[in-house]
């Protein structure tokens, strides 16, 4: 490492040895640089010219060459002094030899007479040093201060750490002596830093946790994002941590203004950041695995584990969902292939309860509901060992595999694996082919005449070929029908025709014990058991087009192959030639009307996204609606009909109107909706495209929308309790922590509000409408984009021309849950003035303590239940005006449920509140729709001009 820098002389003097002066009026010898290095230079004069062009600038040099980890070599402190009264000569003096340690503080041996072990004592020496060589004062300062600012950074660069303090910056050039680790845990069994990324085929790294002994990765914070050996990991002075390439974030842990006071990274591989409460850590890795979990560390409902992309572009994900922890592939859309409640290894507990929480010991995988009773583990090793740390990683091949992590350079795979059996897979294989433990992947008999095994439907909805149903092997069945629902209870014949009548289905299994009729959209690989039989008939679509040539014949049978096969293209040729004739002139004469157009464009762009749901024609769900003769509601670009499928199951039909908005309303809920699921999600059955209709099929939710519950309550049977409304907050606060951190890619959903959370006959809370969303990659932060969304919950920064990001979702969550809490809207001109604007209402009187008046009046308060207190603080705590200061919505599930404690919110932001609620009282008097033109120029009163009437 060299830094260089000039110490510019000032105007020289004569060079002439003075004549009239007296002896004693020598000018004071003047500094030309200073120079730290491994290698002394002589002791010696050298005429200026050859000093300076040796010396040239300020140089700092220090050897990487060292005997020990825990210090340098000797460095020569070295001084070039140019003598004015002997001006043909120049000295370089060797004034002392510093040996640097790493980890402890500086020692400096001057002339071997002076030991100096702090600052204080470092300057007293230098200035007696430079004193008795008569220098300038100010040059003398400056020197010094040049010094100890170059020492200290050459101390401090490369020192691998305990504790990182606020302040510290790292890359991996910075320390690569030690192989880019700068962090150790206490007892150096992990190591917190830059390692090189196998992913990429140019040289960059991962900000990872990594087990040294054996340099497994456990943790990494931009696994998707590897940067360069010059990138900077910063612990900034306000306590956030992040990962910075070049002007953008690749990586944040987003705990600004928090206290954070140090972080460490503990001997059970969890990286903290803690604050002045040591107990309670501000963040931690633990709380954001990747793709691997370590014994000690519990697994709960709303993380996700994720493998890194194979060679297909597949990931595999683990969550806890629906109650049960499960596992994903990555398919079009993703298809469940392991259970931890159907798991036969489990050792129960106790039956009936929903996983919510799982912990890995140094011996098993233990499963627990919420109020943390065990309900079954999974057994891994018969013993633990005290000195080995237990690991469970999701590999590319969608295994979880557990290994221990021993002080050696061992690394020992337990025989143990999830799921038990490779084959229970649906991309152990390629798609259809069978996969059989004991004899590997095969072609199935009735798909070997296709080239590849491919029975050549990839877009049967849009193909004009003839299609048929190709069954199987007897006891060949699918891993899907364990985890999916039968679309109806019928036989065999019925299943058949179902398969045949749906464009979109392109594999049938029925169970003939049951009647179940299972349909699949997408297949990946199939399974066999040794030997055995699963009860299931097997049948997939084939066209009759791409069937490729069988065995058999002679030479004659090929002499006709080839001659048939000459004919027929040249046929196809001319006719090809005279078709395209034919359009052409037709096209000339009569251009598609913008029905054929917009048919066309959306077929093409669904065929490109994955994920799609089941396509229904028109017919099918007009008859499923009886007409659409049952109107359940109108919504902003359609409405809503009751329908009910042919296999008895109701659903929500959207008719959406018109080709503008509609058709953007469309795609983007095919595109988002269509392809993520998550138990606070509105499902989309299916959809529609045909012509100019567009139409969405939704699961029905029986009690509606939330706004007709918590609006509209003029008797009791349809009041919400306390315990109800806490559980929906919750609910679609999870639902949006899944949009914005476990997606593919981030979702902001641009349009929260009571309207658009829908609730099921139990009341369970579900997020709908995706049609304004908006989707943003792993790498941005902000996005800028038109003004979309409700007024009364669009964030301040949708009208200060600022990018919007998923803090603009919590700001419109903020204003949804104070309306649960409350059980009135966020400005009503009926109340009197003071709680007209009522944001501004619960600012003033949290304030004061009083939380009685917050709460629904219609509802018995109970001062003793601090879980009011509680929503009320996370409600102000997400609409305040600073996007920074929104805890992310995964923090918020986290202080809803009691995880963290909430602090109290900032308070002065009511100030502001009372002007937007005067701005608005007056603007509802005079009957304006926006109230916003008069105030445009008052920067505070934009912050939430969008919060008035609606």
């Amino acid at each position: 490492s060299a830094s260089t820098a000039r110490l510019t002389p000032p105007p020289t003097a004569s060079h002439h040895p003075p004549t009239t002066r007296s002896p004693s009026r020598h000018r004071p010898p003047r500094l030309l640089f200073l120079r730290l290095s491994s290698r002394p230079i002589p002791s010696k004069s050298f005429s200026r010219k050859t000093a300076l062009r040796r010396a040239s600038p300020l140089h700092i040099f220090f050897s990487t060459k060292r005997k020990s980890v825990s210090e340098f070599s000797p460095l020569t402190f070295q001084m070039l002094v140019e003598d004015h009264n002997n001006p043909a000569k120049t000295l370089i003096r060797n004034y002392s030899h510093i040996s640097v340690p790493l980890i402890s503080f500086m020692t400096i041996m001057t002339g071997g007479s002076q030991k100096i072990t702090n600052w204080k004592g470092l300057s007293s020496v230098l200035m007696q040093v430079w004193g008795n060589h008569h220098m300038h004062r100010r040059c003398t300062i400056m020197l010094w201060m040049f010094a100890m600012a170059n020492l200290w950074i050459m101390c401090s660069s490369s020192t691998q750490k305990q504790v990182l303090l606020p302040g510290f910056s790292g890359s991996q050039m910075d320390y690569i002596d030690n192989n880019g680790i700068f962090l150790l845990s206490n007892g150096s069994t992990f190591g917190f830093g830059f390692v090189s990324s196998s992913a990429s085929s140019s040289v960059s790294y991962l900000l990872a946790v990594v087990h040294l002994a054996t340099t497994s990765v456990v943790w990494s914070a931009n696994a998707n994002s590897p940067v360069s050996h010059s990138d900077n990991f910063v612990f900034d002075q306000d306590g956030n941590a992040y990962l910075q390439s070049g002007d953008s974030s690749v990586w944040t842990a987003n705990i600004s203004s928090k206290g954070a006071t140090s972080m460490q990274l503990l001997d059970s591989g969890n990286l903290v950041v803690l604050g002045k409460d040591i107990s309670s850590p501000l963040w931690q890795s633990f709380n954001y695995p990747t793709d691997t979990l370590l014994s000690g560390q519990t697994f709960v409902d709303g993380m996700t584990l994720v493998s890194h992309s194979n060679t297909q572009n597949m990931t595999y994900t683990l969550q806890i969902n629906s109650g049960d922890m499960m596992l994903y592939a990555g398919l079009q859309t993703a298809q469940p292939y392991w259970s931890a409640l159907q798991d036969n290894r489990m050792i129960v507990n106790k039956n009936g309860n929903n996983i919510y929480s799982a912990n890995l010991s140094s011996r098993s995988w233990s499963f627990y509901d919420q109020s943390g009773f065990l309900l079954s583990q999974l057994v891994i090793a018969q013993q633990g060992d005290v000195n080995s740390t237990l690991a469970a990683s999701l590999g590319t091949d969608g295994l979880i595999t557990f290994y221990m992590l021993q002080s050696g350079n061992a690394k020992s795979t337990l025989p143990i694996m999830v799921p038990q059996d490779s084959c229970d897979m649906p991309a152990r294989c390629k798609p259809y082919s069978i996969c059989n433990s004991g004899t590997g992947c095969q072609c199935p008999s009735a798909l070997s005449s296709y080239a590849n095994c491919n029975p050549g439907i990839a877009s049967p909805c849009s193909s004009k070929d003839k299609f048929q149903l190709a069954q199987l092997e007897s006891g060949v069945g699918y891993v899907g029908t364990s985890f999916t629902s039968p679309v109806a209870k019928t036989n065999l014949t019925g299943c058949k025709n179902a398969c045949m009548g749906n464009c979109s289905c392109i594999a049938l299994f029925f169970e003939q014990a049951s009647g179940n009729c299972f349909l699949f959209t997408q297949i990946g690989s199939l399974q066999q058991k040794d030997g055995g039989t699963n009860g299931f008939a097997s049948f997939i679509k084939v066209s009759d087009t791409n069937r490729g040539s069988g065995q058999g014949g002679g030479e004659s049978k090929h002499t006709i192959i080839i001659a048939v096969i000459i004919v027929g293209t040249l046929a196809v040729i001319g006719a090809l030639v005279y078709a395209g004739f034919c359009i052409y002139r037709r096209r000339r004469r009569h251009p598609p009307s913008q029905e054929e157009a917009c048919s066309s464009e959306d077929d093409g762009f669904l065929q490109t996204i994955s994920g799609a749901p089941m396509r229904f024609s028109y017919k099918e769900l007009q008859d499923a609606t009886n007409n659409f003769s049952n109107k359940l509601g109108q919504g902003g670009f359609g409405s809503v009909y009751l329908g009910t499928l042919p296999d008895g199951s109701r659903i929500a039909v959207k008719k959406l109107e018109g080709i503008g908005q509609g058709k953007k309303e469309f795609r983007a809920e095919v595109t988002i909706i269509g392809s993520i699921h998550h138990i606070h999600l509105v499902k989309l059955r299916g959809f529609c495209a045909e012509g100019t209709y567009r139409l969405l099929a939704y699961e029905y939710m029986a009690k509606g929308s939330l706004d007709r519950w918590i609006f509209q309550n003029n008797d009791d049977s349809s009041l919400l309790d306390w315990d109800t409304r806490l559980n929906i907050a919750l609910g679609t606060a999870k639902g949006l922590a899944y949009l914005h951190q476990d997606c593919e890619s981030k979702i902001i959903h641009c349009d929260i509000k009571p309207e658009n959370v829908l609730l099921d006959d139990n009341f369970f809370a579900k997020v709908s409408d995706f049609g304004l969303a908006k989707l943003m990659t792993r790498e941005q932060s902000h996005v800028f984009t038109t003004l979309r969304g409700t007024r009364g919950y669009l964030a301040p920064e949708w009208i200060t021309n600022y990018a919007i990001s998923e803090k603009s979702d919590v700001y419109s969550y903020g204003m949804v849950l104070l309306e649960i809490i409350s059980g009135r809207k966020s400005f009503d001109p009926v109340e009197v003035s003071e709680k007209a604007h009522f944001p501004s209402y619960a600012f003033k009187k949290l304030e004061e303590g009083d939380l009685r008046d917050i709460f629904d009046a219609k509802l018995k308060y109970n001062d003793k239940d601090e879980r009011v207190e509680t929503a009320i603080k996370v409600a102000l705590w997400c609409i305040q005006e600073d996007f920074y200061q929104r805890p992310s919505m995964s923090k918020v599930v986290q202080m809803l449920e009691g995880v963290c404690d909430v602090p109290q919110p900032p308070i002065s932001s009511h100030v502001g509140y009372r002007l937007y609620a005067n701005a608005f009282k007056s603007s509802s008097e005079e009957g304006t729709s926006s109230g916003m033109s008069d105030y445009n120029s008052d920067a505070l009163l934009s912050a939430v001009r969008l919060s008035g009437p609606r």
